[in-house]
């Protein structure tokens, strides 16, 4: 999967920005209405903290369902790099919040009730409907947050950790159960419970339109579908789509499109793949390498296969381009991104320079092309191959000398990227002329 880190204007992120907090503090606002007038002492102030610290680990848990909803006019605000870059921490937060909640409201009924605090917790989860599916809410996020931890994650498939995030739709309508239906800021507030339905009924048409119109329309407009299938090396696979006014799509060189391929048993499933070819309004091509069982079975996909394509997203464009020369920088599969903008990145013969890096030589994709395209735009491509995955700074500065004084794109696995990044860094290539972009399974 693909995460970005350059947005093409910072003016509507700023934007989306400032609405976030704003709800937040609307949110907030409503439980002040009447909230502070009902504590009276140690248990009532940790009842009401509680409440706060649930309202708003709520509103957080609809910010991210938001955030990667994929409605196209949210992408056109702030692309997806500056969305999943709030979606982190975001989703941290909001585990913390919802974890405070539930041990403050339990600690302060304890206290009035004067009971222990196991004995309270059982009391309110056997006696209040509310309390056991808000409950099963909280295992449900907790367990989704420890699969997207960093080593779970990378032990798991692509399909089994994409499909654990389902259970957060699960989540948030148990959520919603117990915040109207037992929530004391709601039942007898008709505002608070107005704005709050609003708030969810926003969510799920984001996740409707974002999730399945959208896709749907594009794809009768555009009847996408397999053109060919070529195998490009063991494991490796080029699959080119053509379909109707793909023009219109708008898509460049280093974006990259959410795949649904309808075969019979793979068509629930969507994959993210880069473009590995310039986009030329007649087909989209894609270079999958086979280290999950979708993209192992994309080898054998029928030619005439139709194909649902959510997208195009990303910003790992030649539009963020400020200098003249530029430094393309690929790990493994990373290439294909890279391959697509060395095909129709604007430069004099001259002014590009790639380096890819692989742990060997046969692991060396689209090599052909790449040499190809070099000769034909008058581009340098050096290739590092060896077991250590990461590019030093001496191996960069012999490469390409004037590397600091360069745009510098870099797509590859998350250890080589962050790696890359830091030592881009040390060799004074400004923030601001870095473009990165991870590929995670």
């Amino acid at each position: 999967m693909a995460a970005m880190t350059r947005s093409p204007s910072r003016v509507p992120a700023l934007a989306l920005e400032l609405v976030l907090p704003v709800n937040a503090v609307v949110c907030a606002g409503l439980w002040l209405r009447h909230g502070p007038g009902e504590v009276h002492n140690l248990a009532t102030g940790l009842v009401g903290a509680g409440r706060l610290t649930g309202l708003l680990g709520a509103y957080l848990a609809l910010v991210q369902i938001v955030l990667l909803s994929r409605v196209p006019a949210l992408e056109r605000l702030a692309g997806l790099d500056r969305r999943v870059a709030w979606h982190r921490p975001a989703a941290g937060a909001c585990l913390g919040l919802l974890g405070v909640h539930a041990v403050l409201i339990t600690a302060g009924y304890a206290l009035g009730d004067r009971l222990s605090v196991p004995a309270e917790a059982r009391r309110l989860i056997t006696g209040y409907p509310g309390v056991i599916t808000a409950t099963a809410a909280l295992v449900l996020l907790i367990a989704v947050t420890a699969v997207s931890a960093g080593p779970l994650r990378r032990a798991l498939r692509y399909e089994t950790w994409y499909f654990s995030h389902l259970y957060v739709y699960l989540a948030i309508a148990l959520a919603f159960s117990h915040q109207i239906a037992t929530g004391s800021d709601f039942v007898g507030d008709p505002l608070a419970r107005a704005y709050w339905t609003a708030l969810y009924l926003v969510t799920a048409a984001a996740v409707l339109a974002g999730r399945v119109a959208a896709p749907l329309l594009s794809a009768a407009r555009h009847r996408l579908h397999v053109l060919s299938v070529v195998a490009q090396g063991p494991g490796v696979t080029s699959i080119e789509i053509g379909g109707r006014r793909l023009h219109h799509l708008r898509a460049h060189s280093g974006q990259f499109f959410a795949w649904r391929f309808l075969t019979r048993d793979r068509w629930w499933e969507t994959h993210p793949f880069s473009l590995s070819a310039a986009p030329d309004g007649r087909r989209l091509r894609i270079t999958v390498k086979g280290l999950g069982d979708f993209s192992s079975r994309l080898a054998a996909v029928p030619v005439g296969t139709r194909v649902i394509a959510e997208g195009p997203y990303g910003t790992f464009t030649a539009a963020g381009r400020r200098c003249t020369r530029v430094a393309l920088i690929a790990g493994g599969a990373g290439i294909t991104p890279i391959r697509a903008l060395l095909e129709d990145m604007p430069a004099q013969a001259g002014e590009i320079a790639v380096v890819y890096r692989a742990a060997r030589a046969q692991d060396l994709i689209l090599r052909e092309e790449l040499d190809a395209l070099a000769a034909c735009r008058g581009a340098e491509v050096h290739y590092v191959t060896g077991p250590d995955r990461m590019l030093s700074g001496a191996e960069l500065r012999v490469l390409i000398p004037d590397i600091a004084e360069r745009d510098v794109y870099v797509c590859g696995p998350p250890e080589m990227t962050r790696s890359t990044r830091a030592t881009l860094r040390g060799l004074g290539v400004p923030a601001r002329h870095l473009n990165v972009e991870r590929f995670t399974l």
